[in-house]
C-alpha cells in the first residue's frame, strides 16, 4: 500500500521557520515528481512547490518564492519543505503529493498519490 505521510507542521510566529517532511512508503518514487500543496480554511487547494525526481529541477508558486525551499532525499524516499519568513497567510493544511510524470506540474489533478496533510499555523 502506497503511503505519503507528512510531518513537521505546527504553530509558529510570523517570521519564523518550519520544516515539513513527507515520507513515502509502499513503493519508491524514483522518476516521479513530487509536490507540496496547501489548503487554507474556505479556500481551494493551491500549488506551493514541485521537484523533479532527481531534485535538479524545482518550481515554486510566486507567493513562496525566495522563502520556501523544496528538496528530496531519494535514498530515504523523503521530500522536504523548508519554510522561512513565514507569514500569517501561509496558514493552511499542507499536503505532499507524487505524480508519475517527468514534467514539473502545478495542477493537483496530475498527482496520483496524496498524504493526509499537516497543519501549519502562523500567528501574527
Amino acid at each position: 500500500q502506497v503511503q505519503l505521510v507528512e510531518s513537521g507542521g505546527g504553530l509558529v510566529q510570523a517570521g519564523g521557520s518550519l520544516r515539513l517532511s513527507c515520507a513515502a512508503s509502499g513503493r519508491t518514487f524514483n522518476r516521479y515528481i513530487m509536490g507540496w500543496f496547501r489548503q487554507a480554511l474556505g479556500n481551494e487547494r493551491e500549488f506551493v512547490a514541485a521537484i523533479s525526481w532527481t531534485g535538479g529541477s524545482k518550481y515554486y508558486a510566486d507567493s513562496v518564492k525566495g522563502r520556501f525551499t523544496i528538496s528530496r532525499d531519494i535514498a530515504k524516499n523523503t521530500m522536504y519543505l523548508q519554510m522561512n519568513s513565514l507569514k500569517p497567510e501561509d496558514t493552511a493544511v499542507y499536503y505532499c503529493a507524487a505524480a508519475n510524470t517527468p514534467i514539473l506540474q502545478r495542477s493537483a489533478e496530475v498527482y496520483d498519490y496524496w498524504g493526509q496533510g499537516t497543519q501549519v499555523t502562523v500567528s501574527s
